[in-house]
């Protein structure tokens, strides 16, 4: 345990000030943790050498009072803090992440926190997100929201900022970086979508469906830039148009979860659409009444149907021979970018910069930074994000048939 002792600093946990900006990533918590330390920097996913062997220290973490105990033994505090060192690696239940690791007592049980530089952060989120061979403005654009998202939640005030999980954003660590995704990184180097000084909030979904919602109508929040506009690059999707049918009994437990009490169910149908199309009140018509769920929970009970996306019609009568048949398109809430509507404007030749101009309108391109002694992350250098380019011209053909 000696030569942990050495390495892991104990404390609470406070990052020094570094060159670049760090993150802090609750990537797992349990009973007990396998903490594994190599001793030589990651390969290169770009490299065709193949790695050697790499020899590491294992170590069994768990919690004994109010203090970690590291392979049975009491380590005398309640953290321990491995910082990230340019190459670093660590493994933890079985996992590898680039940088260092802050490992917490809390409530019986071990918290181990990855701390690592944003954009490393990042080799390990992009691929996770985005199928790594979509095209390189695709990739890119994944990259600036997925930046912007972890800005916004940096708090050193907080034991740490982000999760590894979809609650979050999904992050996989070294397992899941690819060199397209890497050069996505890369090129997109600090970008960060900002509104009104501040990283923005870049919701994203799968697939618009053809049609973006507004944060008021999914969420009751208006933001200005999160706006239901037309969105005809959403296509080729695997949910684009689908169709499901759900049992009576299903749409029951669906509509009692939303206190729905019209006894014995008889009619279900969208009567109030959005201007994006996603539902925004829904009728049920039963043996004991009627009643309505309108905005957020007409969307909410759409989903709890099964349904991919609220953008969705209701065939109307549902009975014990009767299925209700929900058909719509689209997949996820549908604000924000369209993952797939980022990948049309993408083969179209727009670059990363007018696909997240024409998905958050209103918003400019920022740099992030790190704020010297605070571990807070700071923006500057802000400018308008341009319009898509217009489409190109049909080349006619000549009067020689050439």
């Amino acid at each position: 345990m000696r030569s942990l002792m050495l390495t892991l600093a104990l404390g609470s946990g406070a990052l020094s000030a570094a060159q670049a900006l760090n993150v802090r990533v609750l990537v797992a918590s349990g009973p007990q943790l396998t903490v594994r330390l190599p001793v030589t920097a990651a390969p290169d996913p770009a490299s065709s050498l193949a790695a050697a062997p790499v020899p590491e220290n294992a170590w069994t973490v768990s919690a004994g009072g109010a203090n970690l105990r590291l392979n049975g033994q009491d380590a005398g505090s309640p953290t321990l803090y491995l910082p990230p060192a340019p190459g670093s690696l660590v493994t933890v239940a079985g996992q590898t992440y680039r940088g260092g690791v802050l490992l917490r007592a809390v409530a019986g049980g071990v918290q181990a926190i990855n701390v690592l530089d944003v954009e490393d952060y990042l080799r390990g989120v992009v691929p996770a997100e985005m199928p790594p061979g979509w095209p390189a403005a695709a990739l890119a654009a994944q990259a600036v929201i997925a930046r912007t998202y972890v800005s916004a939640r940096i708090n050193p005030a907080l034991p740490y900022d982000t999760c590894a999980t979809e609650s979050c954003q999904v992050y996989r660590g070294v397992a899941a970086e690819k060199v397209s995704t890497d050069a996505a990184v890369r090129a997109t180097a600090g970008q960060v979508v900002a509104f009104g000084g501040r990283p923005a909030s870049t919701y994203f979904s799968s697939d618009s469906g053809g049609f973006t919602a507004s944060s008021a109508e999914v969420w009751g929040k208006n933001l200005p830039y999160l706006i239901a506009q037309a969105d005809p690059y959403s296509v080729g999707g695997p949910r684009a148009h689908w169709r499901l049918e759900v049992s009576a009994a299903q749409v029951a437990q669906a509509a009692a979860a939303y206190q729905v009490r019209v006894g014995t169910l008889r009619d279900v149908r969208v009567t109030r659409a959005s201007e994006s199309g996603r539902a925004q009140e829904v009728t049920f018509t039963g043996t004991a009444g009627v009643t309505r769920l309108s905005g957020a929970d007409a969307g909410g009970f759409v989903r709890a149907l099964g349904a991919a996306s609220s953008r969705a019609a209701l065939s109307g009568p549902v009975g014990p021979d009767t299925p209700l048949v929900v058909e719509g398109s689209g997949s996820g809430h549908g604000v924000g970018l369209s993952q797939y509507g980022a990948r049309g404007l993408a083969q179209q030749g727009q670059d990363h910069l007018r696909i997240l101009g024409f998905y958050y309108p209103g918003t400019a391109l920022s740099q992030l930074a790190a704020a010297p002694g605070t571990g807070r992350a700071v923006l500057a250098q802000f400018r308008p994000l341009p319009a898509l380019l217009p489409p190109a011209p049909l080349a006619l053909a000549s009067s020689h048939g050439e």
